[in-house]
């Protein structure tokens, strides 16, 4: 019963941290610097993961500045505000998260760049809106498995997103996720989001698990160095799963 109120508690916190967050970006973004946006991301990120119990170890060194590509693992729900906390960033996401409700404030909030997966059109328009932003001196994210995986292993990566980095001549960063038991060290699938999984059943599995540390591993940038995308991203896969099991 403790166990079951404390997750209520905590549910409701974080759903006021969500609707404040929400406030913020309709009452103070447009008046706020970019710099002064990231931060506040940022710090509402962390914030976020406190109230829910969550504690962030982060390895390694982000990129200071772009241009920059960073790629990672994808695992939950949780991965977005967990890099976000590392580090600000641009996000590529599903343009239907654009109308969830609140989500798609907060995502719009974040400068996030939709792209509709299912077109092979809008791939290609999303290519060169990811090499403008990183042209202008953004850091953009993906995840080149285009869904969850359980974190044990990565699906196979799609090419199609990191030819923006070889067409904005930019360096990628790869970044591993995952998720693990604070108290026993082992590997924790509450935060998973995979097949018949729900939001609200990941959410309170999440909140009822015994503490929970998000682990954020940066390796080093890169260059294509004559690599084509499809060569790149198998690179990537294998050096994210490096820093994955170095950790």
């Amino acid at each position: 019963m403790m166990q079951t109120l404390r997750a209520i508690w905590k549910f409701l916190r974080g759903m006021g941290h969500v609707v404040r967050g929400v406030w913020w970006v309709y009452a103070h973004f447009p008046q706020l610097s970019v710099e002064h946006r990231e931060m506040r991301v940022q710090a509402w990120s962390l914030q976020l993961l406190a109230l829910w119990g969550i504690h962030l170890k982060v390895l390694g060194q982000p990129v200071l500045n772009g241009p920059a590509l960073m790629v990672a693992n994808h695992i939950s729900w949780l991965d977005i505000s967990v890099i976000h906390a590392a580090r600000h960033c641009r996000f590529v996401a599903k343009s239907d998260i654009r109308d969830w409700p609140l989500i798609g404030i907060l995502a719009n909030g974040c400068s996030t760049l939709f792209i509709e997966r299912t077109s092979r059109k809008d791939a290609l328009r999303m290519v060169k809106a990811m090499a403008d932003a990183m042209k202008d001196g953004d850091v953009v994210v993906v995840f080149p498995e285009g869904t969850t995986s359980d974190g044990r292993d990565l699906l196979p990566f799609h090419a199609n997103l990191i030819q923006a980095a070889i067409q904005a001549d930019a360096p990628v960063q790869p970044l591993s996720l995952k998720f693990i038991d604070a108290h026993s060290g082992e590997l924790s699938h509450a935060p998973c989001y995979i097949g018949d999984d729900t939001l609200i059943g990941s959410m309170w599995r999440t909140l009822t698990a015994s503490r929970i540390m998000a682990v954020v591993h940066f390796g080093e940038p890169q260059t294509a160095n004559g690599r084509d995308r499809r060569a790149w991203a198998q690179d990537l896969r294998q050096d994210i799963i490096r820093l994955r099991d170095a950790q």
